[in-house]
């Protein structure tokens, strides 16, 4: 059985040069897979043969394209054709079983759940991403999609961020934290001391309240937030990674001993670069819709969005959106028998 992916191949700051190396690049890894490329036919088409995309790929015409400053609303109002929306559709009609864009997030996160909808029981979509961590990966969300939750939204995130590791880590009890600002019992504000009495007698394996240092020593497997507190510790966590490649760039060059030593160092720098290079985490899942949409970084390079598109594969493969479903309908039958 060949798995369909629809992607919106304008979408991003670099639009078909990355998008179409990283189809190429994929499919060729991948031999049951198959690429929907998704924009307008009249660029893509002379294209497609450079790149070698003449088996497995099929080209769906979109003659519009969401620009990444565009807003949300308007995108979704009048580009009722754009290769972010058309790739959507594909999922909703069956054509594809997940969509990937690179594209303004916030218009691909209200197109998504205006054409998809959401799973019943869920209140509002999250975006959840892989961390890397001491010991692995962390899975942490919602990071951006909800600036304000309540309770019982981060109870909900917590549930669908524990099945996306369950499935795609195989993994049989996450360990669910919640971000707070100490882990005693009395720290926090109202909403997350509720969130945590949800989860004491919920259905995941929560741990506790943890802090931001937590995040990367590789004891939890899920990190619950509200959009607003896990976008910008994930912003920070990008601009402290940025700040201590440059501050390793600029020490080795300074004069010949040091650049001997950068030298000799240069296994070992290879290695840590790779181990923190964020593109082997690109890919961040819209979870709580009823089909699987995966964000790429808008300046991913061909590495990082052939990460996208696995993270897509993945999920294909675990049919997250069934199991975040069956999970939540399990919750809400026990409401009501209660």
């Amino acid at each position: 059985m060949k798995a369909r992916i629809a992607v919106d191949v304008m979408g991003g700051d670099h639009g078909p040069a990355v998008t179409l190396a990283a189809a190429a690049r994929f499919l060729a890894a991948h031999p049951t897979v198959e690429l929907l490329l998704v924009g307008d036919e009249s660029v893509l088409a002379p294209l497609l043969p450079t790149h070698g995309l003449t088996e497995r790929a099929v080209l769906v015409h979109a003659p519009e394209v969401v620009a990444m400053d565009e807003s949300p609303a308007v995108a979704l109002r009048t580009k009722k054709k754009s290769s972010m929306r058309v790739a959507i559709e594909c999922v909703r009609d069956g054509t594809a079983e997940a969509a990937v864009s690179a594209g303004n997030t916030g218009a691909l996160m209200a197109t998504a759940k205006f054409v998809l909808k959401m799973l019943p029981g869920i209140e509002r979509p999250a975006i959840c991403t892989a961390l890397p961590t001491r010991k692995g990966h962390t899975h942490m969300l919602d990071l951006g999609a909800n600036v304000e939750c309540n309770a019982e939204h981060l109870f909900q995130f917590a549930v669908m961020g524990s099945v996306l590791a369950e499935a795609t880590d195989d993994n049989l009890r996450p360990r669910v934290g919640l971000l707070n600002v100490g882990a005693e019992a009395i720290k926090g504000n109202d909403t997350v001391k509720a969130t945590a009495a949800l989860l004491n007698e919920g259905p995941v394996n929560y741990i506790g309240f943890i802090e931001g240092d937590d995040i990367y020593k590789g004891d939890v497997d899920v990190v619950v937030c509200d959009g607003f507190v896990g976008n910008v510790a994930l912003k920070t966590s990008e601009g402290l990674a940025k700040m201590i490649t440059q501050f390793l760039r600029e020490e080795f060059g300074r004069g010949w001993l040091s650049k001997l030593a950068a030298l000799l160092a240069l296994p070992v720098l290879k290695r840590l670069k790779r181990r923190l290079d964020p593109g082997r985490y690109n890919g961040a899942s819209f979870l709580g819709l009823q089909g699987i949409v995966i964000k790429s970084h808008g300046g991913a390079d061909v590495d990082a969005y052939c990460s996208a598109l696995a993270v897509a594969l993945r999920e294909i493969e675990k049919d997250v959106p069934r199991r975040i479903d069956q999970r939540l309908g399990q919750l809400l039958t026990e409401k009501e028998t209660a």
